[in-house]
């Protein structure tokens, strides 16, 4: 919040950039953000802050006010569980220690997929790493472009939904935590935890209620309900959660540049809810011009 207690909006809190699985730099994806209208952004990379220093600055010489933030990975059972954590403590040991492990898991997976495509396909892990930007997390969308790069397939959309696809056998999975460790961590750590796209392709892909229940009991901050991947009545479900609790409903866009078709600003978190994340957070502060 400003110094007069109001926050700037519109506000997008869900980006990417090279520092994971974007296909630019934090910078351009401050560049990106502000020529979408937006005046509150967060980088959420994928299990890393690598990108921040170089985000802050972008944003606040764009007059644009920077929320520090990551997605955490995180699993529960077959699930795939994505954790937003905003403004929490960058060097909190306990925190800091779970990622790293994370980070190190994904290089060994990304390895294993690799060995296990170029038994098929003219690919290297050589190939994968000259796709990689400095201090990423690398994770499944390098390999994509690395086919691309190949010529195997003709862009990530095609790569996931062929030779990437779990159906095809060269998918490994990686460590992630369980989504109650992931919010306890974040919690810890001084940060505001949100579930990110939480009711993907179906209900069924969603958190079982008492796993939500659980969550909610050890401190998250709510859901990202506003996203395209969301479906219509697992929002309705989750909108209910969120007033019956009073948890924080944030909407964003997912951008990864021309990763995904995702647009800055595409969806946007209002002011209240802005106000309450910025209110929440201990672990640190929003960066203004």
């Amino acid at each position: 919040m400003s110094a007069d207690g109001r926050v700037s909006t519109p506000a997008d809190l869900h980006l990417h950039s090279t520092r994971s699985d974007g296909t630019e730099s934090p910078a351009e994806v401050m560049r990106q953000a502000r020529a979408a209208g937006l005046a509150t952004v967060s980088l959420t990379d994928h299990d890393t802050t690598a990108g921040w220093d170089e985000a802050a600055d972008e944003a606040v010489r764009l007059g644009m006010t920077f929320l520090p933030g990551m997605e955490m990975s995180a699993r529960q059972g077959w699930r795939s569980v994505h954790v937003l954590a905003y403004l929490f403590d960058p060097t909190d040991t306990a925190l800091t220690a779970e990622l790293a492990r994370i980070r190190d898991d994904r290089v060994g997976r990304a390895e294993r997929i690799v060995a296990s495509l170029a038994r098929d396909y003219d690919l290297t892990w050589a190939d994968v790493l000259a796709q990689t930007g400095a201090d990423a997390t690398v994770g499944r969308p390098h390999i994509a472009d690395a086919l691309v790069a190949r010529g195997i397939v003709a862009d990530r959309g095609a790569a996931f939904d062929g030779v990437l696809h779990p159906r095809e056998g060269y998918y490994e999975p990686h460590y992630a935590p369980d989504p109650l460790t992931a919010v306890d961590l974040v919690v810890a750590a001084g940060g505001v935890p949100i579930i990110a796209h939480p009711t993907p392709h179906g209900r069924d892909r969603m958190l079982p209620m008492p796993v939500i229940d659980e969550l909610i009991a050890h401190g998250l901050g709510g859901f990202e309900i506003e996203h395209r991947e969301n479906t219509a009545d697992g929002k309705a479900v989750l909108r209910r959660v969120a007033a019956e609790n009073g948890l924080i409903v944030t909407g964003s866009s997912d951008y990864h540049g021309a990763g995904k078709p995702n647009r800055p600003g595409e969806n946007t978190t209002s002011a209240e809810m802005l106000a309450r994340i910025i209110a929440r957070a201990r672990g640190s502060a929003p960066i203004r011009p």
